[in-house]
């Protein structure tokens, strides 16, 4: 279980100039499905860096199963079962797809196995397994994969940021899929930021952010038609923008 107490987030002189994140408090439990959403700029991705220990709080504390992990590195973090699949995937040049996997999983897996969890976000395994993971992959190539790695490490909480991002619409209904797989079989918490109301329609609880705050928070029920405009199209964003380059 994660716990978020009182915690804010500024830029500036000692974090005392722009407020981003505003007395912040959440407990995130164990084996749920959690969306976060709300307008641009009012806080998820730095909710999300935070806890994933890219930032660290101006204020405030961050406990894992009652351990205090407010002042642990990204690294420490990841150790002790925290995942964060970025919205823009890490460029990584001179190691392969399979080397990637492998790193994941913390084991010397098998070719077979890596290229089984290739083949579950839709991926033909042949055509990447030796591949590097450089500029010469797209953006929905590279999410595709990073998105692999997180079931190949079966962390206890993973993040997500726009996961949807940069990808096309098959890619993206199938993405869905792997998102409820992952869900059922690793039996971890996921966190998932998007404005995608499939993405919403399939979370146990929705946490709405705007402004630095939470505005509401519930489950999927009680939250998600209060999103909904007049014509059931989700007041935010509800369909993968379709971007130059976008790959499936």
């Amino acid at each position: 279980m994660l716990e978020l107490k009182n915690i804010a987030y500024g830029v500036g002189e000692a974090g005392k100039g722009k407020e981003i994140l505003k007395s912040i408090s959440l407990t995130i439990p164990d084996n749920k499905f959690i969306a976060i959403t709300g307008p641009n700029g009012g806080g998820k991705s730095t909710l999300a860096k935070l806890i994933a220990g890219i930032e660290k709080p101006t204020e405030g504390r961050l406990w894992l199963d009652g351990e205090d992990i407010t002042e642990l590195s990204i690294t420490e973090r990841a150790k002790k079962g925290i995942g964060y699949a970025f919205q823009q995937p890490v460029r990584f040049k001179g190691i392969t797809v399979r080397d990637l996997i492998g790193l994941a999983a913390g084991e010397n897996i098998s070719t077979a196995k890596a290229c089984s969890y290739l083949s579950e976000v839709g991926l033909c395994a042949k055509d990447y397994i030796g591949r590097e993971v450089d500029a010469s992959l797209s953006g929905g190539e590279l999410k595709r994969i990073e998105i692999a790695t997180v079931l190949a490490r079966k962390t206890k909480l993973t993040l997500f940021d726009e996961p949807e991002a940069g990808i096309d619409l098959w890619s993206f209904q199938n993405l869905i899929r792997v998102f409820e797989k992952l869900h059922e079989e690793i039996h971890g918490s996921i966190l998932i930021i998007s404005h995608q109301e499939r993405i919403l329609n399939i979370a146990d609880e929705i946490i709405v952010i705007a402004d630095g705050r939470i505005v509401k928070n519930g489950s999927r029920q009680d939250i998600l038609p209060g999103l909904l405009g007049t014509e059931g199209g989700c007041r935010f964003t509800c369909e993968p923008q379709r971007t130059a380059g976008a790959e499936a």
